[in-house]
């Protein structure tokens, strides 16, 4: 199924990857897909998959080629769909479109059904390929793919602190450490996530909104995005303690679940904020329920306890911290708690996937590498 593939393979497959993108802030729960119908050089077809439930990116290009798509060959970031959900099986309309070839980025990662929808394209006489620019496409949706295959969302931990590493002075005083473009920076992020994780901490102490202000993105995320395309991700709020009211900002506006393991009957008759069950205290039960509420990639946003609670429980994917130039002095609040080490061999080690300047802050961008 995968075999050398041509300069014009890899043409169409990164206009395939680049359409994908148009969907970043806009396909969760689904997977961003990009598709590319072309003859040769000559595209006759793109499409984008843009929001859950409306047509996917196969079928938007196969409507724009018409006629063109037989004998053409279709360019996918993502092996297409072979079974009925809310849009029909993308494998189908291809057959039927009568295309030559398939070439796909990378296969499904759900494991029940990887692989079926090539298997049903070679059935009908479809070429397929696969295996092209498969770490870009991998790199599109983490947190689809972390659902996929461990059932659990793909966890995002987002830290701020000077340069010495504090994130409040003694007295509490934290706005701003960082810069505007930072905070704009997160606002983008923000946007991507399918919930934003946070705790009664940090709303009792900074009663934050946890929503996405499209005012505060980028002017090119805004020029590509109109205002009311923008999802606002569900707020989830870990509350072990019931601390939580409807006067606090983030419950008066967009979707939000309070996770506890009892059930306040504050929030019974509240328009827009449910309960989320949690087995127990454990961060392993706010993985579990997030994931019963299939929610795919988690922004946390929380205090330096919980951001502590979750290094040590593993549970954190991808860190992101940004890094102000202010010294804040010994007294001042440390960036993470906890974690308790008493060992170097303990110690949670980070890949460095990315860093830059935002504004004048420093963004790292690393994975967490735990010790087993």
């Amino acid at each position: 199924m995968t075999s050398a593939f041509t300069a014009l393979d890899k043409q169409m497959m990164l206009r395939a990857l680049a359409l994908a993108e148009r969907g970043r802030y806009t396909t969760s729960p689904n997977p961003r897909v990009g598709c590319v119908i072309a003859h040769g050089d000559h595209i006759v077809g793109e499409g984008t998959h843009y929001r859950a439930g409306e047509p996917h990116a196969e079928v938007f290009a196969l409507r724009q080629a018409a006629a063109k798509a037989e004998g053409a060959t279709a360019y996918v970031t993502l092996e297409p769909c072979s079974h009925y959900g809310l849009t029909p099986p993308c494998a189908e309309a291809l057959i039927k479109a009568k295309v030559d070839r398939v070439v796909c980025a990378m296969v499904d990662p759900n494991p029940q059904v990887s692989g079926r929808g090539l298997r049903m394209l070679e059935a009908a006489g479809i070429a397929t390929q696969s295996g092209l620019f498969e770490a870009e496409a991998l790199a599109l949706n983490p947190g689809f793919i972390k659902k996929m295959t461990q059932n659990r969302p793909f966890v995002q931990l987002k830290l701020a602190a000077s340069l010495d590493g504090k994130t409040a002075l003694a007295n509490g005083e934290s706005k701003w450490i960082t810069s505007a473009a930072a905070r704009q920076d997160v606002q983008s992020l923000r946007a991507q996530a399918d919930a934003i994780l946070s705790t009664s901490g940090t709303v009792l102490a900074d009663d934050p909104q946890l929503n996405v202000r499209w005012e505060q993105l980028a002017p090119s995320i805004q020029a590509q995005y109109p205002q009311a395309d923008l999802r606002q991700p569900i707020k989830v709020i870990v509350d072990r303690h019931q601390r939580v009211t409807s006067a606090h900002r983030c419950t008066q506006q967009g979707e939000v679940r309070i996770a506890s393991q009892a059930e306040n009957p504050h929030w019974r008759d509240h328009p827009h904020t449910s309960w989320l069950a949690l087995q127990d205290d454990s961060i392993e039960s706010v993985l579990a329920a997030l994931s019963r509420a299939d929610l795919n990639q988690v922004f946390v946003e929380a205090g330096a306890r919980f951001a502590g609670e979750l290094l040590a429980a593993k549970a954190v994917d991808e860190l992101i911290l940004y890094l102000a130039p202010k010294l804040m002095g010994g007294d001042s609040r440390s960036l993470i708690g906890a974690l308790n080490l008493s060992a170097m061999s303990d110690v949670v080690d980070l890949e460095i996937k990315d860093l830059r300047m935002v504004g004048k802050d420093i963004r790292i961008i690393a994975t967490p590498v735990y010790s087993d």
